[in-house]
């Protein structure tokens, strides 16, 4: 039996702004222990019995750095797979691309877990035990959902309402009343959002009842760029085709209509971080109520939840307040208030601001940059580029760039000239050049760029040639 768990790396985890980026969303935020919760849910899976391959469905935007985060704690050399979307098109067309991928290269009765890449789970043998039974029910031909016990009314959960393993209905998000009347009949349990079925039994189920779906997903796949080497494949969907999905969730789609469905009860400490307040129970509180990242003064101050960045957060008098700070963006919200905060992202999304986007540290293929400074006329940037990447080809009309190198060596082409820049040196790019720049050695290359012009826009930009595609 082959085991594939499968990685869903989407959404914006809005909630959990200014800390989740849509370039930089939920997955890649680093808990107390140094790891992303997208590190923990790579490791979930890759540490089960059976394992042959973790794949990934993310978009296209986040494939090199959600590689990154592998990279670093994929010290089992487990094999990996990704399907790159274009853009957003929920769970079911994501399950769909996920289950042809995996039949096609392992066959129909292989086994895929499908896991949230943003959620936390303590309990690693409960968890692995759970899967052990959902794969039994799966190789029966269920499709078998998780099904958390609660531990209070929660009204931002869906419900199952459960006979033993027999799925009875599934209960959209219900008001506090109804909620607690499903805690205390002891037949409801949280739905996780996590699966376990065979390649052949989704596809059985979503041409029965959602054959669009398969159908136009299918259609992306034959026509989808890929890429393979030993314990990699990559397949890229194409966005004229994937346009044309429907979008629409896996619970929608099937779990809703089969008579397949199945549930495994558990109790594996399970937390799907929707918030900043389930964020901060995460860290422990003091004699005050309050929870505490970064470097904090405070005086009279009780349940709140502080997280600092590089500067010393100060705090006097406030109660059940958090406070998160970031170099470029500052919440301040009222605990019981903690789901509101996707409000102020949808505002910043409206107005077409880059902090809903960005953090001052933006990564690309090749490394990252961090703005420091910016005024009328001028823009400074710290860039690290990787050791043999390279950024594209390109010119600017509007602004000329100085570069000087602060550690490694740089390769650089300037117009007509190719140079090397050390530690120390520096280069002028008038607007208007052509130029590259690349790192030929093998340690990071680190940088200070200082942009001036008329125009500073990332836009103003004219790239001939890019590895990566548009980096």
């Amino acid at each position: 039996m082959k085991l594939i768990p499968t990685i869903l790396c989407g959404g914006a985890g809005s909630r959990l702004w200014p800390v989740s980026r849509e370039l930089h969303p939920k997955p890649f935020i680093r808990l107390g222990d140094g790891q992303s919760l997208l590190q923990k849910a790579f490791l979930r899976g890759a540490v089960l019995p059976d394992t042959v391959e973790v794949m990934t469905v993310t978009n296209r935007e986040l494939f090199f750095k959600t590689e990154d985060e592998f990279r670093e704690v994929n010290r089992s050399g487990v094999a990996t797979s990704y399907i790159l979307e274009p853009f957003g098109r929920n769970t079911a067309p994501a399950i769909a691309a996920a289950c042809l991928q995996v039949a096609g290269n392992h066959g129909e009765d292989a086994i895929l877990l499908v896991l949230a890449a943003d959620h936390l789970i303590a309990d690693q043998p409960a968890f692995a035990q759970a899967v052990a039974q959902a794969v039994t029910l799966a190789i029966g031909g269920k499709i078998v959902t998780f099904g958390i016990h609660p531990e209070a009314p929660e009204t931002g959960y869906g419900y199952i309402e459960a006979d033993g393993t027999q799925v009875v209905r599934f209960v959209e998000k219900p008001s506090l009343d109804k909620a607690q009347a499903y805690v205390e009949s002891g037949r409801f349990l949280w739905n996780s959002g996590m699966f376990c079925f065979s390649a052949a039994t989704m596809l059985r189920e979503l041409e029965k009842h959602s054959p669009k779906v398969l159908s136009a997903t299918k259609a992306c796949l034959d026509v989808a760029r890929s890429v393979q080497a030993k314990g990699f494949f990559q397949v890229e969907l194409g966005a004229n085709e994937f346009a044309g999905v429907p979008d629409i969730s896996i619970d929608y789609a099937v779990l809703e209509k089969t008579d397949a469905a199945a549930v495994v009860s558990c109790s594996i400490g399970w937390s799907d971080i929707g918030s900043w307040d389930a964020l901060g129970k995460l860290t422990a509180p003091d004699s005050q109520g309050n929870r505490v990242e970064g470097e904090a003064l405070l005086y009279d101050v009780q349940n709140c939840f502080i997280q600092g960045g590089d500067r010393i957060v100060g705090a006097v008098g406030i109660d059940n307040l958090i406070v998160v700070d970031t170099p470029d963006a500052l919440l301040i919200a009222d605990r019981s208030r903690a789901q509101d905060v996707k409000h102020i992202y949808a505002e910043l999304k409206a107005r077409g601001h880059e902090a809903y986007k960005y953090h001052r540290t933006v990564y690309r293929p090749w490394g990252t940059f961090t703005l420091l400074e910016e005024g009328a006329r001028f823009k400074i940037k710290r860039i690290e580029v990787k050791p043999g990447a390279s950024l594209s080809l390109q010119l600017h009309h509007h602004r000329s760039e100085h570069w000087i190198v602060v550690s490694g060596m740089a390769r650089v082409v300037n117009g007509e000239h190719e140079m090397f820049v050390s530690t120390n040196e520096s280069t002028y790019i008038p607007a208007g050049h052509k130029h590259r720049l690349e790192n030929p050695g093998v340690l990071d290359l680190v940088m200070i760029e200082v942009q001036s012009g008329e125009y500073l826009g990332e836009d103003d930009i004219v790239r001939f040639e890019d590895i990566y595609g548009r980096c």
